[in-house]
Formats: structure tokens, C-alpha cells, sequence
């Protein structure tokens, strides 16, 4: 090992454990198709208290290594906690190991942002653990070379959200109300659903609306204009999203909406006395069930 290298390696000796929260959006409309072949979309996301873990530790090595006990999670270069810590260094023109703990709680290929909140996660970490002093902006820019849903999960919170991704602007906290999710046991490919957008066709969402019901406050207003331009595309693949979406409504949700191109589905509950009844009846059908609360 040399000088330099022992030397840095006992700066980042620390652990960093990171929280990177699932999300979900209020609302998602497909604006148009981009010439780089990407979306232009308009989205109002927010965190739910749904959270996968990333450690990081620093190695004597120049090695990514990657654990996790869930199961179907890549633990190689296909990973976007991997493709992170690639572009972080390239970045930054370093080449430190790390060993890195991924916590999962967040359902995998549910359209609530797990890998690429984790992603976010192990950016702001290594920042840290590195002593680089990026600031949040500068992590987004690198978190979009590893997907579209990174910036935001960068920054979090509830955020009106355009481009294929890259712009996120923090709004006023949406009405913190109970939810329901339900993750389906089947999986959705979001390659597959965009490519299948039609943009000449495809049900637009008044995101705008969302934002300013938000923005002032009302509640009940926010519920008419919520939508997902995503939605038939994905239940026409999958009908059985709409099944778990008449379910949560017969059960007393104010709306049951699927989140980003699927196939999980979320239920707002005005009273945790609901989100239970609607919580219980989902337990019927469907064995991954989460009752949490938007952060």
C-alpha cells in the first residue's frame, strides 16, 4: 500500500449508514418524446417512510464490493448502487474501494424508485465518506448518468419533477395522509411500457393542478386532478392492477393509483382508521402490503 494510499484510507476509515426512502408519484404525465429517445415528463413525486439502508465502508482495495441478503438483486455492474460508485469516482477521478451493505425493505421492480433511491443513497454517503463536499445538485447531475428517478431521490421530499428527470423543484409538502401500498407478485419492465407510449393517444395528467392543490393546501382538490399516463399502458399488460385498484376503493381508499410504470398501487387513507380496514382487506388478496405515511 503506498503513502498516499494509507493515508486516505485511514481519512475514510468511518462507516456511513444512509436512508434511502421509497417513493411515489402523485402524479405523472408523458409530455412528449424527446430526440434522444427519452420522455419529457412533468411529475410530482414525494418519500413514504418505506426505506432500504446502504453502509458504506471504505477498503484498503480498490474494489466495489456489494452485499445484500434479498433475493433477485444483483450484486455486480447491472446494479445501480455499482453504477453509482463508478460514475462517483470517474468523477471525482478516484479510485477507492468500498464494501457496501444494501438493506432492501423497499419491493424490488415495484415503480417506488428502490434501486435508484439507493443509488441517491450511496452518492450522498461516498460524498461523505470521501470527503468530496459535492454539493446536492452536483450529486444529481452524476445520479442521472445511472437513471432518471436519481436526482430526485437526491433530493427527496415532495418535488415537482420535468425533463426526463433531471429537474426537481421542492414544492410545499403534500397533506401528510396515510397509504396503503400493494406490490403484486409479478414484475413490469419500464423500457417496455415507454416504448409502448403514444404520445398522439396516451391520457395526460394535469400536473399542474396537482402542484397548485398542493400548494394551497386542498387536500380534496389534489385527489381529482392525481392521475398516471403510465396506468392503461401497464394495465393492459397486466389487468390484474386494476383488480387491486377496485379492491382499495370498495375498502374506503380516496384513490388507489399505481406508481410510476407499476406494477405496485397505492391507496390515500384520510384516517389511519381506514388505512387499516383498506390494509386488512389487501392482506386477502396480495402478501406484499405496506401501511406507511408520506414524509
Amino acid at each position: 500500500m503506498t503513502a498516499f494510499f494509507s493515508f486516505c484510507y485511514n481519512s475514510f476509515m468511518n462507516e456511513i449508514v444512509e436512508k434511502a426512502p421509497a417513493k411515489i408519484n402523485l402524479g405523472l404525465d408523458v409530455v412528449a418524446r424527446r430526440e434522444d429517445g427519452f420522455h419529457e415528463l412533468a411529475m410530482v413525486m414525494v418519500n413514504v417512510d418505506l426505506s432500504d439502508y446502504i453502509t458504506v465502508t471504505a477498503r484498503k482495495d480498490n474494489q466495489i464490493v456489494l452485499e445484500c441478503l434479498a433475493g433477485k438483486i444483483p450484486l455486480n455492474g447491472k446494479n445501480h448502487v455499482y453504477k453509482a460508485v463508478q460514475a462517483l469516482r470517474q468523477h471525482a477521478k478516484i479510485q477507492f474501494g468500498v464494501s457496501i451493505k444494501i438493506e432492501k425493505n423497499i419491493p424490488v421492480s415495484a415503480g417506488m424508485a428502490g434501486g435508484s433511491s439507493d443509488a441517491a443513497a450511496t452518492l450522498r454517503a461516498l460524498n461523505q465518506l470521501w470527503k468530496l463536499d459535492y454539493s446536492l445538485e452536483k450529486l444529481a447531475e452524476i445520479g442521472l448518468e445511472v437513471g432518471s428517478d436519481v436526482p430526485y431521490c437526491i433530493y427527496g421530499g415532495t418535488a415537482y419533477v420535468s425533463g426526463r428527470g433531471e429537474q426537481v423543484e421542492g414544492i410545499t409538502p403534500a397533506p401528510k395522509r396515510w397509504l396503503v401500498i400493494v406490490k403484486p407478485h409479478l414484475g413490469v419492465s419500464t423500457g417496455t411500457i415507454f416504448k409502448e407510449v403514444d404520445i398522439a393517444t396516451v391520457r395526460h395528467v394535469n400536473v399542474a393542478g396537482i402542484r397548485q392543490a398542493i400548494e394551497d393546501g386542498n387536500y380534496e382538490e389534489m385527489l381529482t386532478h392525481m392521475g398516471n399516463s403510465l396506468e392503461d399502458i401497464t394495465i393492459a399488460r397486466r389487468p390484474e392492477i386494476q383488480k387491486i385498484k377496485t379492491c382499495l376503493r370498495k375498502a374506503g381508499a380516496d384513490i388507489a393509483l399505481m406508481s410510476g410504470s407499476g406494477p405496485s398501487v397505492f391507496a390515500l387513507c384520510k384516517s389511519e382508521k381506514v388505512a387499516n380496514r383498506v390494509l386488512n382487506s389487501a392482506k386477502g388478496f396480495c402478501k406484499e402490503v405496506y401501511k406507511v405515511r408520506m414524509l
